[in-house]
């Protein structure tokens, strides 16, 4: 079998690399991300493996039939780049599900408590000489209350990890689980009542911008917004003008809705044309990295055993536990679940 690995960098190889050749699969890895210009590049691959800004919309899939690509395996757990109308009896799609819920959730409690205590600022600060604290004041989490938007295997961690500096969880979900000790609501009257947003939920149609103006006025004075899951959850238009007129006192982002000319490339010596990014950079209330809650030894892990498993399902004729697809009436479907 052979595959071609898309947009790879050197801590994709250190993992996926010994995998593969252990699985004898044949693999290129290209530093070039997928779009309709480099599908090309996978001519006489069986499969190609992709992540979260490469560029699977339907010109491209189109492309990557032609080349005779048969599976496109998404070394991630979101699928928002994916056209599945396109992909539909053609291409077949399979994505890491789970790889370590614990990383992304710790990272998200690393940029409640980052941004909330100004860490950052303090550091910089001190490393130039200035031992001021003027301008740090945060507020005690305990007794606070954690608006918890998406609680699926992240979100659950996240609750507990809030739980555990004594706040109070407020807990909406499209599917809500019975299981859960938490308490659901609608999630403008989570809006009202948290102190503390973190996004733990896919980008779709339905949760495109979720995080908009009106919901930014709903919100309590001072709020801190906290995204690790896709940028595009949040209307950045609208985060900006929340920040400015200081409704919201503080954001932690970990991605953001135009980070895909951006992440993941080491730009220090390139122009930054994007004002919006620009405006976001500046803010000293705003916390910004690139895509990475998920970048831990655990996680890199399990996301290449799990990549590899389904590349070696296929392979076999296997039934593809992780496969993403269309049922009749268009709605997606997930394998395994």
């Amino acid at each position: 079998m052979k595959v071609t690995f898309f947009d790879a960098k050197p801590y994709d190889r250190l993992y996926f690399e010994p995998m593969l050749a252990d699985a004898g699969i044949d693999v290129k890895f290209c530093e070039y991300r997928l779009s309709p210009e480099t599908a090309a590049l996978a001519a006489g691959s069986e499969a190609v493996c992709i992540f979260v800004n490469d560029d699977a919309g339907a010109e491209t899939i189109d492309a990557l039939a032609r080349a005779g690509v048969k599976l496109i395996a998404l070394r991630c757990s979101g699928y928002n780049n994916v056209d599945f109308d396109a992909a539909e009896g053609r291409v077949r799609v399979v994505r890491v599900p789970a790889y370590s819920p614990a990383a992304v959730a710790e990272y998200a409690a690393g940029l409640m408590l980052a941004t909330n205590r100004k860490i950052p600022r303090a550091y910089a600060r001190v490393r130039s000489g200035n031992f001021s604290i003027n301008g740090f004041l945060g507020f005690d989490l305990e007794g606070r209350t954690a608006g918890v938007v998406g609680t699926g295997r992240i979100g659950k961690k996240f609750i507990t990890i809030c739980r555990g500096f004594g706040m109070k969880i407020a807990a909406y979900d499209a599917y809500p689980d019975p299981s859960l000790d938490a308490e659901y609501m609608p999630l403008e009257e989570l809006e009202r009542r948290a102190d503390v947003i973190s996004l733990h939920c896919p980008l779709t149609d339905e949760t495109r911008h979720m995080i908009n103006t009106a919901a930014i006025e709903r919100m309590k004075d001072g709020v801190i917004l906290i995204n690790t899951s896709r940028g595009g959850l949040i209307d950045t238009t609208a985060l900006l003008d929340g920040l400015k007129s200081k409704k919201i006192g503080g954001a932690g982002l970990d991605v953001y809705e135009e980070e895909e000319a951006y992440f993941y490339e080491d730009l220090s010596n390139e122009v930054i044309t994007d004002e919006e990014l620009l405006q976001l950079l500046a803010m000293p209330n705003v916390i910004l990295s690139s895509h990475q809650a998920f970048f831990t030894e655990d996680a890199m892990r399990a996301i290449a055993e799990t990549t590899v498993g389904s590349l070696l399902a296929f392979r076999d004729g296997r039934e593809l536990e992780n496969e993403l697809r269309f049922e009749r009436g268009g709605e997606l479907a997930f394998a395994g679940n």
